[in-house]
């Protein structure tokens, strides 16, 4: 792999750049926080060939609303369960979207 592809991939919001110490840090919280999103299965970091747990920045943004639900009190359950239904939602409203646009570009039924 070349310089430029291993740039080209940080722009890629699904690329794990960033280690467990480093996301923690980034998003102000502990790495223990973040073992614990994982275990609830809110976010599932890719591993390096050492095994070490590897987030993207999707996965830091999830991460980020986690703790934002947390930081306001709600039990971090109760947060990976809102945010999951969050994401289902957003879904829909996107499928939703499509389909009322491809229902406006069909030529009406005489």
């Amino acid at each position: 792999m070349t310089a430029d592809d291993m740039l080209g991939r940080l722009d890629d919001d699904d690329y794990p750049a960033y280690t467990m110490g480093r996301a923690a840090d980034m998003l102000g919280t502990t790495q223990s926080f973040l073992r614990a999103i994982g275990e609830a299965r809110l976010i599932t970091p890719l591993r390096s060939e050492g095994g070490h747990r590897r987030y993207s920045r999707y996965q830091l943004r999830i991460a980020a609303r986690a703790r934002e639900l947390v930081d306001q009190g709600t039990p971090i359950e109760a947060a990976c369960r809102i945010i999951v239904l969050e994401d289902q939602l957003e879904e829909a409203q996107r499928i939703n979207a499509e389909h009322r646009r491809e229902s406006a570009d069909r030529p009406a039924a005489a």
